[in-house]
């Protein structure tokens, strides 16, 4: 398996076994189903945005770069549900003691967070970048 693809599969499992991630969330998603949402008490739900790799080799070692973009998105009135889940997405990722079953992290570190209005006026977006550092295997 990839780098890329190992490192997303870590953060999504690592989200959906997080309890206090999952309690302000429907789901986090590989691929969005048609109707994400869940009930009203919750009313979010987080997704992959893109991702990057710069290569990052050295003497010896294949090694990466990692960026990834986390969303969360809210229908829950004003920014402070989106506010919550961005900071719990933090708290779940940021400088865990993680490992890939092939790859070696590094380290991984949450570097921004941001809430935005969406466009449709009924949504908040929480933005989480992560910054993994990664040794791969040589193929």
């Amino acid at each position: 398996m990839s780098a890329q693809a190992e490192l997303q599969k870590l953060i999504l499992d690592t989200l959906k076994a997080d309890a206090a991630v999952m309690a302000l969330a429907n789901g986090a998603y590989d691929r969005v189903p048609s109707s994400p949402w869940g009930p009203d008490s919750i009313n979010g739900y987080i997704s992959f945005g893109p991702t990057d790799v710069v290569e990052d080799d050295a003497d010896c070692i294949i090694s990466g770069e990692h960026t990834v973009q986390i969303d969360c998105w809210s229908r829950q009135v004003g920014m402070v549900h989106a506010k919550r889940m961005v900071d719990a997405v933090k708290a779940a990722l940021h400088e865990q003691e993680l490992t890939l079953a092939e790859s070696a992290l590094v380290d991984m570190r949450v570097t921004m967070r941001r809430v935005v209005a969406d466009p449709d006026g009924l949504t908040s977006h929480g933005i989480v970048m992560i910054r993994a550092m990664i040794e791969e295997v040589e193929t």
